[in-house]
């Protein structure tokens, strides 16, 4: 059934306009009596087409619930810059995954060093929009956002705010194995990764003062783009997400 993410104001007229409903009747070629779901704030819509205008799609509700594929943990991803072709299959795996944000940071190895302006001007609007078509391919029932570029202290401070968090360390000394992490009860979560340079010591030093657990994942050495991955698919699985 075709998804579509729109804001629901009112259950007993759902109007879709705009590239949707564009997208719903000349590309799709819908008609009145089919059926698809719009999304918003993770409760899927079950709707029939009334009718189809020029410039708009009229809805009728027969049923909603709370989107399935979304997990009841959200998790923000803080993701050290890498090249930016890395960062785009970072967003698109994370996010069929279920991650809830993502957060590019600004760290001491990060190779890629785009200025924070262009970055906010030109790459993140793209990177929403990769984020919005792997949500829709994957059934999600939110769009995670892609955040603005942040420095690393800043990105410390908005870890704070979360329940728990963990920094994805290659260091096996003070860590510890990322199984061996309690989620009881956990409602936010912050997975703090590098980029291809991994962090420093300062920087690992930090991040634990913050309250982060430093994790590892074995001794094998994992990209910077299959580290990610990797520890949203252990956390999903841990919190029973997966």
């Amino acid at each position: 059934m075709p998804r579509f993410f729109s804001e629901v104001t009112d259950e007993e007229n759902i109007i879709l306009t705009g590239s949707d409903a564009n997208h719903i009747g000349r590309s799709l070629r819908m008609r009145p009596g089919e059926e698809l779901t719009v999304c918003c704030c993770g409760v899927d819509y079950n709707c029939v087409i009334r009718s189809i205008t020029a410039d708009a799609v009229y809805l009728d509700l027969v049923s909603k619930h709370r989107c399935a594929a979304e997990p009841l943990v959200e998790v923000t991803l803080f993701q050290a810059v890498p090249k930016l072709d890395k960062l785009e299959y970072i967003i698109q795996k994370s996010i069929e995954l279920g991650v809830s944000r993502i957060v590019p940071v600004l760290t001491r190895r990060c190779i890629s060093r785009p200025d924070e302006q262009e970055f906010a001007r030109k790459k993140l609007p793209r990177l929403n929009k990769i984020a919005e078509e792997a949500a829709k391919q994957s059934g999600r029932g939110i769009i995670p956002e892609v955040a603005p570029m942040v420095s690393y202290k800043e990105a410390l401070e908005i870890m704070k705010k979360l329940d728990r968090n963990v920094l994805l360390y290659e260091e096996e000394e003070g860590g510890r194995f990322f199984g061996d992490v309690d989620f009881s009860g956990v409602k936010t979560v912050g997975l703090l990764i590098g980029s291809e340079g991994g962090f420093d010591k300062e920087e690992a030093a930090a991040a634990t003062e913050a309250g982060a657990e430093q994790v590892w994942l074995g001794k094998r050495i994992l990209r910077c783009e299959t580290a990610p991955i990797t520890a949203l698919s252990i956390l999903m699985f841990l919190t029973n997400n997966m």
